[in-house]
């Protein structure tokens, strides 16, 4: 969207490159909130921007990308509860109606929160939903970028 050139580098996990971020090998990273929280708290790191649609409880002082002048632009890490395809409907729908009552517990929610991750819920639908919308969504960025799998 902005037009920026960046060199990818591909390190196994979040640890190593956080690790390197700190140590200043590299300028920044795309990170979930979680993973470098502590560090940003503790002035050890610099958030430049939430790359959430709205800021960040956990951060509310940082801005958003789009605040910081990049309208429209959004991208989360997310996690969902998955089960196999053949799953019984009646399966599903007990899995989904306990998961949902958990993640309105506050000491949940809390735990969550402190680690800047924003729980949701919602129905396996829509879940289903979000999920073609992020891959129609990563397969035009896939394109116009022109990247290709090495």
């Amino acid at each position: 969207m902005a037009g920026v050139k960046m060199t990818h580098i591909p390190y196994k996990g979040s640890p190593p490159a956080v690790a390197d971020l700190v140590a200043g090998s590299v300028d920044l990273m795309f990170s979930p909130a979680s993973t470098v929280i502590t560090q940003v708290k503790s002035g050890r790191l610099r958030a430049l921007a939430a790359t959430t649609a709205t800021r960040m409880p956990a951060l509310p002082e940082i801005p958003t990308v789009s605040e910081a002048g990049l309208k429209g632009y959004e991208t989360v890490t997310w996690f969902g509860f998955v089960a196999p395809a053949k799953a019984p409907p009646a399966v599903v729908t007990r899995l989904n109606a306990e998961i949902n009552k958990v993640l309105t517990l506050p000491d949940v929610r809390n735990q969550f929160e402190i680690q800047g991750i924003a729980l949701l819920g919602g129905s396996p639908e829509r879940f289903a939903e979000y999920i073609r919308e992020e891959i129609a969504k990563w397969a035009k960025v896939i394109r116009l970028s022109g990247a290709k799998a090495d």
